[in-house]
C-alpha cells in the first residue's frame, strides 16, 4: 500500500537527522541543509502515493538531497570544500547496508569509540580534514608534517579506523584503533 502524506512527513521526519546530515557533508552550510531538506519533503509530497513503503521514500529522498546538495556547491561554491562524488557513494553504500541490517547507531557508536581511542594528533589530523575541510596541503602546513606523511596518516587511519569499527560491531566491544608503522 502506498505512503500517504502523513505517513511521508512522519517518515521524512525520523530520518531529518540522517538526511540533513548528509547534506551538510556536502554543503558545510547548516542554512543550505535546512533548504535542502525542506525542498526535498516538499517534492515527496508532490510525489504523493508513489512511496510503497518508509524504505523507498528514504533512498529516494537520500538520492534526491545528495544530488540537490551537489547542485548547490556547484551553483554557489564550485566543487571546492565538498566531498568527492565518489566518496558520497560509499557513504550511500553504507548506510544502505546498515540499514538493511538495522545497525544504524551502532556504527556510529563504535566509531565514536574508535576516535576516542586514537592519540590528540591523529584525532586533530581527522578533525582538520573532515570537520574543517581542509586539503592535506592546509594539514600539512598547519601540522608541521611533510604532505606525503599526511597522505600515509590519513590512509593508516582510515584503515585502522574501519578494522576497529568492524571489530566493535563484531562484538569484539573495546577494539581500539592499532595504527600501523610511525
Amino acid at each position: 500500500m502506498a505512503l500517504g502524506p502523513e505517513e511521508i512527513v512522519r517518515t521524512l521526519l525520523g530520518a531529518r537527522t540522517r538526511i540533513s546530515g548528509s547534506i551538510w557533508m556536502v554543503t558545510r552550510d547548516v542554512q543550505a541543509a535546512e533548504d535542502i531538506f525542506q525542498n526535498v519533503s516538499v517534492k515527496a509530497l508532490s510525489e504523493g502515493p508513489h512511496f510503497e513503503g518508509p524504505p523507498q521514500l528514504i533512498s529516494w529522498a537520500r538520492i534526491v538531497a545528495r544530488n540537490e546538495a551537489l547542485n548547490w556547491i556547484r551553483d554557489r561554491k564550485g566543487k571546492e570544500g565538498s566531498l568527492k562524488e565518489v566518496a558520497l557513494d560509499l557513504v550511500d553504500q553504507e548506510w544502505d547496508e546498515e540499514a538493511r541490517q538495522g545497525r544504524e547507531g551502532e556504527r556510529a557508536q563504535a566509531v565514536r569509540g574508535c576516535l576516542e581511542g586514537l592519540s590528540r594528533e591523529s584525532r586533530r589530523i581527522l578533525e582538520l580534514r573532515y570537520a574543517e575541510g581542509r586539503s592535506s596541503g592546509e594539514i600539512s602546513r598547519e601540522t608541521g608534517v611533510r604532505l606525503e606523511a599526511v597522505y600515509q596518516r590519513l590512509s593508516r587511519l582510515h584503515r585502522a579506523l574501519k578494522r576497529c569499527t568492524e571489530e566493535r560491531l563484531a562484538g569484539q566491544g573495546t577494539a581500539r584503533p592499532a595504527l600501523e608503522g610511525p
